[in-house]
């Protein structure tokens, strides 16, 4: 089961706009994708929140762009920053990336975002959203959601 980002927002929308904040501190992230054998590849990529989405943009057929037409699976990790404060906490999200061809919906992209041209543009289907950090210098807390499930929280010493 996968929803989008406005789904995802609306069920929890606590953590999506930690999650949004986090993502929103810095430009660059870190994508995962699964190379032709099954191997995992890491890149670096900006994202966008934009009308209910969660977009990745990258460049015509860059290897990220390519693994992701072959597999549409990825995981996205948030920069954690510099040193080891990880405001906010550090906050992955996993799915599927759907491209778009559409031709109004690219228009409205390029609107919002002025990318380079040309592009590959995908949409992401979210199927966990996880946040982990540390609360009162004591515990180390991991929330996690996935579709149609409450979210979960786990609190370690």
């Amino acid at each position: 089961m996968t929803e989008n980002w406005a789904a995802f927002a609306t069920a929890e929308p606590d953590l999506a706009g930690t999650v949004e904040k986090r993502f929103g501190a810095y430009t660059h992230h870190v994508l995962a994708t699964l190379r032709k054998d099954g191997s995992p590849r890491t890149s670096g990529l900006e994202v966008r929140f934009l009308n209910g989405e969660l977009w990745l943009g990258m460049m015509p057929d860059s290897l990220k762009a390519l693994d992701l037409r072959r597999d549409p699976r990825f995981a996205l990790q948030a920069n954690p920053g510099e040193g080891t404060g990880m405001g906010g906490g550090d906050v992955r999200i996993s799915g599927r990336a759907i491209e778009v061809d559409d031709v109004e919906t690219k228009a409205g992209y390029v609107e919002e975002v002025e990318p380079p041209e040309p592009f590959h543009l995908f949409r992401t289907e979210l199927t966990e959203v996880v946040r982990t950090y540390v609360e009162d210098d004591k515990y180390l807390v991991v929330q996690i959601w996935t579709p149609g499930e409450p979210l979960r929280t786990i609190k370690r010493t």
